[in-house]
């Protein structure tokens, strides 16, 4: 159930490049993830989610001044840490869009950042 009210806001996991998925998500993450997916779904708040892969896998586009499109392996922006997966959540504002985050840093173990959509 998604609530028609509110505004939508994203609330991305961060992770640092050399994150090894295998080795620090163990049994009790994948609940508390679970835990919090299912929560956000009973509120009717959750509108999508999804995981990315290793940011090694992305394919960046960028468009050259003579109209072509060059592309390359990897992310676009050279950083030590990556979205490794995201939210986008239906909330009645930004307090209640960070107390989401909040539960999500908690069950990702990892840093989070919540944007309003305009």
């Amino acid at each position: 159930m998604q609530r028609s009210l509110g505004f939508q806001y994203l609330i991305a996991i961060h992770h640092p490049d050399d994150y090894d998925s295998a080795a620090t998500e163990d049994a009790a993450m994948s609940r508390a993830i679970d835990v919090l997916n299912d929560e956000m779904v009973a509120a009717g708040v959750r509108i999508f989610v999804g995981g990315l892969q290793p940011s090694n896998k992305a394919i960046s586009l960028q468009a050259q001044p003579d109209g072509e499109v060059s592309r390359s392996i990897g992310p676009y922006l050279k950083t030590d840490e990556h979205v490794g997966g995201f939210w986008v959540v239906q909330a009645a504002n930004l307090d209640e869009a960070l107390a989401w985050g909040r539960k999500a840093a908690i069950a990702c173990r990892a840093p989070v950042e919540v944007r309003p959509f305009n």
